[in-house]
């Protein structure tokens, strides 16, 4: 049996239905990501799973214990908040030491017990230290040993790193998932980005409207998306339908694709998944093959990303060379980066 099992849950405030139909197993040790547009429900599951708003149908049971009713201070569950809500008059040891002195836990094992904590989060020598002297990757690791202290069934983390600078929060991510791990605490993270939920999670789950579109690994969720919103949020920039494809079959567009689909079927595709090169007669390869010309580019950095127009169509490409505007120019997808979903698939 799973160790977190959320069943049926369904959310309202006042007449809107924030949640509904949530149905997600968590295994002991693994870390679910929430991923999905601001207002999607990311946020509101965690308060639920943390007993801050009431459920209004649906379960949660933990390890066993239902705790669909239970009161926050019951459900041995903690949460990192986005702005780690530290005590800036504590000491760094004096704030990883509350929810256990609250617990009555004895000075010598509270200190012990943060010892511990301070070797585990890279912060040794950091025990006397304020608050405010500390950078914002040390003020996250000081939130996270203080959710770990009381050692909780279930560690919550919502926007655990979007205080921190882009550097600071790939090095803190890294550190986070080792640490879980290492400890093999069970955990779930909201966030709106993708890179760290592929990162940083074993499973994820992507939320639209209140609802799961899909619970997979990183993996299923980037390669094979289930349904059109995801293949959009995970960045299939690139959308055309079967149909107009037929329509244009004179050359600029070719579709070479085993397997039948409806005309009405959408196809999505990454802008990194197209490679460009100039136009020739060599026969199409399997995928889908477009022609156009370069309408804009710009630098990224490793790559550049151009606009191309193909007829009344604007496609998304990246390559690591410049195209120079005005250029005409062959874009080949191949077969395996295609997404394709039929119009009935959409919620």
């Amino acid at each position: 049996m799973s160790y977190l099992d959320i069943a049926q849950l369904k959310i309202s405030y006042g007449d809107k239905v924030v949640l509904q139909d949530i149905n997600l197993a968590v295994n002991k040790g693994e870390m679910i990501a929430l991923l999905g547009p601001s207002g999607c429900g990311k946020t509101t599951l965690l308060n639920a799973l943390c007993g801050f708003i009431p459920v209004q149908q649906g379960s949660i049971v933990v390890a066993g214990r239902n705790i669909t009713m239970s009161e926050p201070e019951q459900r041995n569950i903690t949460m990192v908040f986005q702005s780690y809500a530290l005590w800036p008059h504590l000491s760094v040891a004096r704030n990883i030491g509350y929810g256990l002195k609250l617990r009555k836990w004895k000075n010598h094992d509270i200190k012990q017990r943060v010892d511990e904590l301070l070797q585990v989060v890279n912060l040794s020598g950091l025990a006397e230290a304020r608050i405010s002297e500390l950078s914002g990757g040390q003020r996250q690791r000081v939130a996270l040993a203080r959710a770990l202290a009381i050692e909780p069934d279930v560690l919550v983390l919502d926007e655990p790193l979007s205080n921190l600078d882009a550097k600071v929060r790939l090095s803190v991510r890294q550190e986070i998932k080792l640490l879980q791990k290492k400890l093999g605490f069970t955990s779930v993270i909201v966030t709106h980005d993708q890179q760290e939920a592929l990162v940083m999670a074993d499973r994820i789950v992507v939320l639209n409207n209140g609802h799961i579109e899909q619970i997979g690994t990183p993996e299923d969720i980037y390669q094979r998306p289930e349904t059109p919103f995801v293949a959009d949020f995970m960045g299939a920039d690139n959308r055309i339908s079967l149909n107009e494809i037929a329509k244009k079959m004179n050359g600029k567009y070719h579709l070479n694709l085993n397997g039948k689909y409806q005309e009405e079927s959408l196809v999505y595709f990454r802008s990194t998944d197209v490679a460009l090169s100039e136009l020739n007669q060599d026969e199409p390869q399997k995928g889908l093959t477009l022609e156009g010309v370069v309408e804009q580019n710009a630098f990224l950095g490793h790559h550049y990303r151009h606009g191309i127009r193909c007829q009344d169509r604007l496609f998304l490409a990246d390559s690591p060379q410049c195209w120079p505007i005005n250029s005409p120019v062959r874009l080949q997808v191949p077969a395996a980066a295609l997404h394709i979903f039929n119009t009935n698939h959409t919620h």
